[in-house]
C-alpha cells in the first residue's frame, strides 16, 4: 500500500497547487477516475477503479533513450505506411509527453512536426502551436506516450479534424485499453497493458 499512499500524497499536492483532476491524471499517467479515487480515498470506502500506473522516467530522463523508443515507433509507422498505404505529411506530438517522441519521429522520417496542446478543462478545443507546422489539409500521425481511457485522444482526433487535419494513425508507447482505433483512426502501440480482473 506504500505505492498508493505516495500516489495519494502526490495527487493532493498537485490538487493544492491548482491542477484539476484531468491535469493530475495526465501528470501521474492515471485515469481521471483513479485520481478522483485517490483524492477522496479517506472519504469513500469503495474499491479503487482498475488502472495501471505508467512511469517511463528511466526512458524520459535521457534524450538518447527517448530517441531509441522513437526509433521503434518510427519503424512501426513505416510498417503501417506500407500496410495501409498511408502518405503522412506531419507528425503531431500531443503536449507534453508526446512532443519529444514526435520530434524524433519527424526527424527520422523527414516529416513535418506539429504540436497539439489538448485542453484540460473540456471547454476549449485545444490548439496547434503556431511555431510548428500547420495541420490544415494534411495527413497526420498523432503521437503520445499512452492512452488511458482514450478520452484525451478522442478529443485530440476530433479537434485536429475540425482544424482541417486528416488523422491517419495514432502511435503511442503504451495502450492501457483494448482499443485498436479511436474515431476510425487506427491505434498502434509499442506495448499494450491492461488490467485483467479475475472472477
Amino acid at each position: 500500500m506504500k505505492g498508493i499512499d505516495l500516489l495519494v500524497k502526490k495527487s493532493r499536492e498537485l490538487k493544492a497547487s491548482g491542477m484539476n483532476d484531468k491535469e493530475i491524471a495526465r501528470e501521474l499517467h492515471l485515469s481521471v477516475g483513479t485520481v478522483v479515487w485517490l483524492l477522496t480515498r479517506d472519504v469513500k470506502v469503495e474499491a479503487p477503479p482498475s488502472d495501471i500506473k505508467i512511469g517511463w522516467k528511466s526512458v524520459g530522463v535521457y534524450g538518447h533513450r527517448i530517441a531509441m523508443m522513437s526509433a521503434i515507433l518510427s519503424d512501426i509507422l513505416e510498417e503501417e505506411t506500407l500496410n495501409r498505404k498511408l502518405e503522412p505529411d506531419s507528425v503531431v506530438g500531443l503536449a507534453i509527453n508526446g512532443v519529444p517522441l514526435a520530434s524524433y519521429i519527424a526527424d527520422e522520417l523527414q516529416l513535418e512536426l506539429a504540436i497539439f496542446r489538448p485542453s484540460d478543462d473540456d471547454k476549449s478545443p485545444g490548439a496547434v502551436l503556431s511555431n510548428f507546422a500547420s495541420v490544415e489539409g494534411k495527413s497526420v500521425v498523432i503521437v503520445d506516450d499512452f492512452i488511458g481511457s482514450g478520452e484525451t485522444m478522442k478529443s485530440a482526433v476530433s479537434n485536429l479534424k475540425s482544424l482541417g487535419a486528416k488523422p491517419v494513425l495514432i502511435l503511442i508507447l503504451v495502450n492501457k485499453t483494448d482499443k485498436t482505433e479511436i474515431q476510425g483512426v487506427p491505434v498502434r502501440s509499442l506495448i499494450r497493458a491492461r488490467s485483467i480482473g479475475l472472477e
